[in-house]
């Protein structure tokens, strides 16, 4: 178990360049990705199940305590979700009329920004000094909300450009999102005692599940990685998730919270659940449409890790 532990943060700190590499992989040898992004086990992909599987340890980590945690500071947990599913989504539509995105790319960029809030958000909060507990409450309440708030915003925002199927994007958000959630819950609470190892081992599962769906997604797309289109999303999806940031950050300061919190309403804005907008991308519309999120997981990881890391040195300066 210790092996394991070690390997999961060792991913951890590399997991950026691990991407990279992944997505190299993926371009050069597309076929086992294709293969995977096709598949389907019953009347789920394969990429759903992952998902699923990353969604379950999620919630083996949760426990009751985490929602009487929400209860005693409900105002906060509430004002952080409504701002990351009202700026994230607003700035996606933005940038698709300023970019001049239409089609598959436009879909791809607002799904991204009607995901909820991305578990990476958890880690940059804890390495920056933010408030933890507020970070998770506010990625709990924002994932437990997707199967309603994504096919809304989808079916709003980008409504001209593809039909948007909500009842069964409601279904499936609910199937992958929700039941892996609440079966987590179930286990860690029915087997509590036994629960630790469980929890040791899933941030490694999860970690390779994320690989795989990356890998599924950008090899479905190896084919146009390089087209004037996909080239364009770069600075769409680096400017949609600086402006979270920012527009986060801006929001907690208005209502004058205090640093910790800052940091972490900052990270659950700006930071986004990637592969779920590239499962239901693949799932209800085409592999195209899935690019903005694999982009964005991979950017994501990389400005939230540098603005984590900058913030912790800017404390270190001042308390110094």
């Amino acid at each position: 178990m210790k092996i394991l532990t070690q390997l999961s943060n060792w991913i951890t700190k590399y997991f950026v360049v691990i991407i990279l590499a992944v997505c190299a992989f993926a371009y050069f040898v597309p076929k086992p990705g294709v293969t995977l992004a096709t598949t389907k086990i019953g009347h789920l992909s394969a990429v759903s199940i992952l998902l699923m599987i990353i969604l379950f340890g999620m919630g083996v980590t949760l426990s009751v305590d985490n929602f009487k945690e929400v209860a005693k500071n409900p105002k906060m947990v509430i004002l952080g979700t409504v701002a990351h599913y009202v700026i994230m989504p607003l700035v996606a539509f933005g940038l698709v009329h300023l970019f001049g995105l239409t089609g598959a790319a436009a879909v791809g960029v607002i799904l991204v920004g009607s995901a909820p809030s991305g578990t990476s958000s958890n880690v940059m909060s804890f390495l920056s000094g933010g408030d933890v507990a507020l970070d998770v409450s506010i990625g709990l309440l924002s994932t437990l909300l997707a199967p309603i708030m994504m096919p809304s915003l989808l079916k709003l925002l980008a409504g001209k450009w593809v039909a948007v199927p909500f009842q069964e994007m409601f279904f499936s958000a609910l199937e992958i999102v929700v039941v892996p959630i609440v079966l987590g819950l179930i286990v860690h609470t029915l087997l509590k005692k036994h629960v630790e190892k469980i929890v040791q081992v899933m941030p490694l599962i999860s970690q390779f599940a994320i690989l795989v769906i990356i890998t599924a997604v950008f090899s479905a797309n190896a084919h146009n990685i390089f087209s004037a289109t996909a080239l364009l999303l770069v600075p769409v999806v680096m400017l949609h998730n600086l402006s979270g940031y920012a527009l986060g950050y801006g929001f907690s300061r208005l209502l004058s919270m205090k640093e910790p919190q800052q940091k972490a309403i900052t990270f659950e804005v700006g930071m986004q659940d990637s592969a779920l907008a590239s499962t239901l991308a693949i799932s209800y519309f085409s592999p195209a449409s899935a690019l903005p999120a694999v982009i964005f997981s991979v950017w994501h990881n990389i400005s939230g890790s540098t603005l984590a890391a900058w913030w912790k040195n800017h404390d270190r300066k001042i308390s110094n």
